[in-house]
């Protein structure tokens, strides 16, 4: 069993002496793991850091076998290293994929939507209203995407400001009435209405978090969100 591929890395781990198992995002194949022979030798170290894009090589013997990876580089994001933030977003972002992906499943719309991510983080600028689209994305392809055409009660796409934590549909301010207590806040530039302020993209978080915590966690097993998605949102936070 084999096949060529390329991704980026999203985890390594030591195994044995001088070997890694590395998991890989990979265009046709998905989430992906396998044995880096070499891979903590010192050349190798630097080619396997989360974040990097590689050509890989993956053999096994039988299918469900983890099987062994060779590895090229393509391109290093390690500049990421040097810019605390964007490292948090890297980490996050690997984080959840290995969170939420199920492994050897292909899915091209968040691998195209991901490669499009860790490029801004090295790019550097503004790009916490990315990240949370692409969070936003990410729970659509899993099955848990929000609904923000119209009011889930009137219909009307005029004056929507939150959103339902039990349909995840939009819901007007008026129709709101005394509900709105509990319901989530939806940031307006997520209708297209104006520029991503700080205080947008925090309540932006808060309601993919929602969603990722209490409704996609307990169909995977009940486990708490990464922390590195913790600490992504606590930094964004604090610059907000």
């Amino acid at each position: 069993m084999d096949w060529q591929d390329h991704g980026t890395i999203l985890s390594a781990r030591p195994h044995g002496e001088n070997s890694m198992i590395v998991e890989l995002f990979t265009a046709d194949h998905g989430r992906h793991a396998g044995v880096v022979r070499g891979g903590a030798s010192r050349k190798m170290v630097g080619i396997l850091q989360p974040g990097n894009r590689v050509s890989a090589t993956w053999r096994a013997r039988l299918e469900d076998h983890m099987g062994s990876f060779t590895i090229e580089p393509l391109q290093s994001r390690t500049v990421i290293l040097s810019d605390r933030l964007a490292l948090a977003g890297l980490n996050a972002t690997c984080a959840l994929l290995r969170f939420t992906l199920p492994e050897r499943e292909a899915h091209m719309r968040v691998f195209a939507a991901s490669e499009a991510l860790f490029d801004l983080f090295v790019e550097g600028g503004d790009w916490a209203a990315d990240y949370l689209r692409w969070e936003m994305g990410l729970l659509e392809e899993m099955g848990y995407g929000l609904d923000l055409s119209q009011c889930a009660v009137t219909g009307t796409r005029d004056d929507l400001a939150y959103v339902s934590p039990r349909t995840g549909r939009a819901v007007s301010r008026e129709a709101a009435g005394e509900w709105a207590p509990k319901l989530l806040h939806l940031p307006l530039f997520l209708l297209g209405q104006g520029p991503a302020s700080g205080a947008e993209i925090a309540q932006g978080l808060r309601l993919t978090g929602f969603f990722l915590g209490e409704r996609m966690a307990p169909d995977l097993g009940n486990r708490p969100l990464p922390e590195a998605r913790n600490r992504l949102v606590d930094l964004l936070s604090r610059q907000g």
